[in-house]
């Protein structure tokens, strides 16, 4: 398929206004309002298995929250530029199907990888005496119990959908001084994450792999259903 011809197209569908909604509001309520005892963040944002603040349910809460404006405004268009066309594509069930299952994968490989970098943190700190265990005690439950959030994974797999499916769509994408077909975009975007992840730089606090995640779970799911032709796979 060459480009999205459809044959109704509602420039924001319902969806996709009601997930920016909640995004928005949950920003605000993060920006703005503090409970006394209760921190947004360590309840609902994605935390290390091995952290204290760890809940099942961050698998699917992360994604609504963010760090700031810069993140949610840059999430919530990405979303409608790629998430309107799935959804007029394929209807919102399905749709919202796809949405919370990329964030959800994203989530999974997101926490492997934490385990893997932390593993070695954690070992080295069972390793030392009691009185250096108390020296650096602050220093490793900063890192164990740092939160990662935002809709970035599901918006990714959107990407990765969206440029399977219509792969010679053409897209004017800033820096990007030229149109670029969808497909070689996602490739380019996808190989510079990639790059991200196994580099790992110090102060870099992107989730790349999270991110290579959703594309996978996108790219996933998309295929088993163009093979198995299920239309109402919700």
């Amino acid at each position: 398929m060459a480009e999205f011809r459809p044959s109704s197209f509602q420039m924001i569908p319902p969806v996709i206004k009601n997930l920016i909604i909640i995004n928005v509001v949950v920003f605000l309520l993060q920006s703005f309002v503090s409970f006394p005892n209760f921190s947004i963040e360590n309840f609902f944002a994605l935390h290390d298995i091995n952290s204290v603040f760890f809940k099942p349910h961050q698998l699917v809460t992360y994604m609504f929250l963010h760090g700031s404006w810069g993140h949610i405004f840059f999430n919530m268009f990405a979303l409608w530029m790629f998430g309107s066309i799935l959804e007029n594509y394929w209807g919102g069930k399905r749709f919202l199907t796809f949405y919370i299952l990329c964030g959800v994968g994203s989530a999974l490989l997101h926490l492997v990888i934490l385990h893997y970098q932390n593993s070695h943190l954690i070992q080295q700190f069972n390793a030392l005496d009691p009185a250096s265990r108390d020296e650096v005690r602050e220093q490793v439950a900063s890192q164990i119990n740092g939160a990662t959030l935002g809709a970035s994974g599901a918006v990714f797999g959107c990407l990765a959908a969206f440029g399977y499916l219509f792969p010679n769509s053409t897209l004017i994408i800033l820096p990007f001084p030229f149109p670029i077909k969808a497909k070689w975009f996602v490739l380019f975007y996808a190989g510079i994450e990639l790059y991200q992840g196994i580099r790992n730089s110090a102060g870099d606090n992107v989730a790349h792999w999270a991110h290579l995640g959703g594309a996978v779970v996108g790219i996933l799911i998309v295929m088993y259903w163009g093979k198995h032709d299920r239309r109402n796979f919700y």
